[in-house]
């Protein structure tokens, strides 16, 4: 009984520490501070609306941060039919894709290091815009970050993704096509249509 105890709290434990969805790979446990204005994202699977989200968020992370990074945010619950989803498949949806994040300063009193960037790519800020669906279910928008490699150019095959397969985006084929490590860091909150 107690060994099954154990092993029950150390499942829950992984469970509750991932920073991704249920499901999503990689699992990330990390978290990327994300703020939208002064509404932080405490903990994921938080529910936002698509006003809150309109802006790029504020992003950072706890402790010193003295790379250089890139940051994604992906919307799990998409449609291949934008026009009429109940028509479509479940898909992902890229929505933006940003790089050479760095400190912005040293850490806050809480121990976070903003991070900025003045980078508009490759794929620009594209803010949550879920559908009216009846019945309304939440988006997962999950935000990754990835140290970004010295030097780093955008592979031909990752930046072909990045313009031409935005629906129904590989996250894993991505971290390949880019020479990636996995992420980070991650977050996830909720906007429903």
């Amino acid at each position: 009984m107690k060994v099954s105890n154990i092993v029950s709290a150390l499942v829950l434990a992984g469970v509750s520490s991932a920073q991704t969805p249920p499901g999503f790979t990689p699992e990330v446990t990390a978290k990327l501070e994300v703020t939208f204005g002064s509404k932080n994202v405490a903990q994921g699977g938080q529910a936002m609306t698509k006003a809150e989200t309109a802006r790029q968020p504020t992003i950072g992370l706890s402790g010193p941060a003295d790379q250089t990074y890139l940051w994604m945010m992906i919307d799990l619950d998409a449609s291949t039919n934008f026009a009429n989803p109940k028509a479509g498949q479940q898909a992902s949806y890229l929505h933006t894709v940003l790089r050479d994040f760095k400190a912005s300063g040293a850490a806050s009193g809480e121990g976070i290091t903003t991070l900025t960037t003045t980078a508009r790519g490759p794929v620009a800020w594209f803010g949550p815009a879920p559908p009216a669906e009846n019945p309304p279910h939440p988006h997962r928008y999950t935000n990754l970050l990835w140290e970004q490699p010295a030097n780093w150019q955008i592979p031909a095959a990752a930046n072909s993704m990045l313009q031409s397969q935005k629906v129904g985006f590989n996250v894993a084929n991505f971290i390949t096509a880019a020479g990636l490590s996995d992420p980070i860091a991650a977050n996830y909150f909720n906007v429903t249509g």
